[in-house]
């Protein structure tokens, strides 16, 4: 019964393990390299920082444009007067408490201002189409990154699994010396040396699996995927590999890369923006008209409104007969009956309008407009400069790009070469030294020719794609295995 429990506690714990495993191994992404591509471009955070300089150009276009309405603003004001002060609405000085209350409203629109305006419009558009240059250029850099690193990871995986195999044979051969050395076969260094070739094919794999771990983290810190997270990776068809282009007019391909490589449409749109920065400083020199226009009204309530007269009893002379000052003119005297101004009524009253047009002609601007328009220029001529160094350094690229994937052929074709005889030797080599023909010393060495030779072979085959791959980027291909 005891030995029964035991049993199923086993068992259920395998149960629990295996199905640890299956769900793990469901969770395991298999990552194609369109599909890294693809989630570098959603998630990178460099291209969303692009995209952010992107949209705050498309937001200063639009004020630009913005620039050109009417502006309208409106300046209310109430205070409380002590003391002797002055009624706002008459302008008479007073004594007693005043609550004043006015207010305006202004608006203004610009005429001209030397074609500023619009020059700044269409600077606004060119600063645009170089953040959006630079974006695609951040995408397109990327794109390359992402493809040289999964072909990393695919050439170190080849180099994971050619380790392995060595390790593989080296303990065939550490077994084989083992037994021989046992029945007096073979010597003590001979059993050493095989220990030493399985401690090298160990060492190998080691530094093949860091390599391989390595660059999988940089691939996942492209695609902003946490470090943690369990991801395989397809492997193409390598017989594909076979046929690929290797041949290329350096000329041809040039004059492609020139009108779709974002490194050069960069520096043109820069220049374009440095070319109309000339044009708004020069509006710098002319003069600006400004058409304005304003309503406005006030009230205070120490303002009294006349309701009326009534007589004072005194007779008030208002001229003399003939100018003879002995025979004034006299009339009823009367004082005025006020009453209280209400506030929507001398609001009404007192409400004004104005327009007009400012003018502003600049006479002299301690040579700021001059030194602005000579700095707009120098501007423009460095970046003339930084187009041509743009096409120049895309030359150079395309050309050694050319020579790279011709030099790249060679080489795998050679390694290729060496590989296969390599290869042939060690069998025929192994043959004698299973039978004792051949010392240990020149088995080891054969093996470690053999070892040598694959892994070059794997990485000037993966070279060879990585060549020919970055001819397609230059033309603005599609980049697939």
């Amino acid at each position: 019964m005891k030995l029964n429990l035991q049993v199923t506690k086993v068992t259920i714990a395998c149960l629990i393990a295996l199905c640890g495993f299956n769900y793990t191994a469901k969770a395991q992404e298999v990552i194609t390299l369109q599909r890294a591509i693809d989630l570098a471009l959603e998630r990178n955070l460099n291209i969303k920082q692009a995209q952010f300089s992107e949209a705050l150009s498309e937001e200063n276009l639009k004020q630009s444009k913005y620039n050109l309405l009417p502006n309208l603003t409106a300046g209310p004001q109430a205070s409380f007067n002590f003391g002797r002060n002055i009624d706002p609405s008459t302008n008479q000085f007073i004594n007693q408490r005043i609550f004043a209350l006015s207010g305006n409203v202004t608006s203004q629109v610009t005429l001209f201002q030397g074609g500023q305006l619009r020059n700044q419009i269409i600077e606004n558009k060119l600063l645009l189409n170089v953040d959006r240059s630079n974006t695609t250029k951040v995408k397109n850099d990327l794109i390359l990154n992402v493809v040289t690193q999964y072909l990393l990871i695919l050439t170190n995986q080849d180099l994971v699994t050619a380790a392995q195999q060595q390790i593989d044979v080296a303990k065939i051969t550490v077994d084989r010396a083992q037994k021989n050395f046992d029945v007096g076969n073979q010597t003590l260094a001979d059993l050493a040396q095989a220990k030493a070739q399985q401690s090298t094919a160990d060492l190998n794999y080691t530094t093949a699996e860091n390599q391989l771990e390595l660059s999988i983290l940089t691939l996942k810190q492209y695609m902003e995927m946490p470090p943690a997270t369990p991801i395989s990776f397809e492997k193409p068809d390598i017989s594909k590999f076979r046929q690929l282009a290797t041949s290329f007019n350096a000329e041809e391909v040039l004059k492609t890369a020139l009108a779709v490589n974002p490194d050069v449409g960069l520096a043109e749109a820069r220049q374009k923006v440095t070319a109309q920065d000339i044009k708004v400083a020069r509006g710098n020199y002319y003069p600006s008209i400004v058409l304005f226009g304003q309503v406005g009204s006030n009230y205070s309530d120490a303002r009294k409104l006349v309701s009326g007269v009534v007589p004072n009893g005194r007779a008030d002379t208002v001229g003399f007969v003939g100018g003879n000052t002995a025979n004034p003119v006299t009339i009823q005297g009367l004082n005025p009956v006020y009453s209280n101004y209400r506030f929507f009524k001398q609001f009404g009253d007192n409400f004004n309008q104005s327009v007009g047009l400012s003018l502003q002609i600049p006479i002299f601007n301690r040579f700021t407009a001059r030194t602005s328009v000579r700095k707009a220029k120098i501007t423009n001529e460095n970046a003339i400069v930084g187009v041509q160094l743009a096409r120049n350094n895309l030359s150079k690229i395309i050309y050694q790009a050319v020579w790279d994937v011709q030099a790249a052929n060679k080489k795998y074709q050679s390694t290729m070469q060496t590989y296969t005889a390599n290869k042939e030797a060690f069998n025929v080599i192994q043959q004698r030294y299973n039978v004792g023909l051949v010392n240990s010393l020149d088995y080891n060495t054969s093996l470690t020719n053999l070892n040598k030779s694959q892994f070059d072979m794997i990485n000037a085959q993966y070279e060879l794609v990585f060549r020919n791959k970055v001819i397609d980027y230059y033309l603005g291909n599609p980049i697939t295995l």
